[in-house]
């Protein structure tokens, strides 16, 4: 926590709006597996709708409201529209929730 201390108040003050933007997308759980399973894969909305077993508008929606906070993209392929994380922050949190919170299974997030 020493390092906290040497940031000036208003970077601390944009830093910590930053940081509780993103928290806020977290704290939905669709959303959380969402981003969890594009760690390491693009995947189409198709494949993202068997990772929540939901219905494509659904996971639509919860793909806009990623996009719209800029941490994920998607990409025309073909027909087909892939989604992949542009935050590269995002990655080693997504790691360390996972390792907090799925010890077991830890590995798994940056294998895949």
């Amino acid at each position: 926590m020493e390092k906290l201390t040497h940031i000036p108040d208003e970077a601390m003050a944009d830093a910590a709006d930053a940081a509780a933007s993103v928290m806020r997308v977290l704290s939905n759980p669709a959303r959380l597996r969402l981003l969890c399973a594009l760690v390491g894969a693009d995947r189409t909305v198709g494949e993202l709708e068997e990772v929540l077993g939901a219905p494509q508008a659904y996971v639509s929606g919860q793909l806009a409201r990623l996009r719209a906070e800029g941490l994920v993209v998607a990409e025309r392929e073909g027909r087909q529209i892939r989604y992949r994380l542009s935050d590269p922050r995002v990655t080693p949190v997504l790691e360390r929730l996972f390792e907090v919170f799925c010890p077991a299974d830890a590995a798994l997030l940056t294998e895949s």
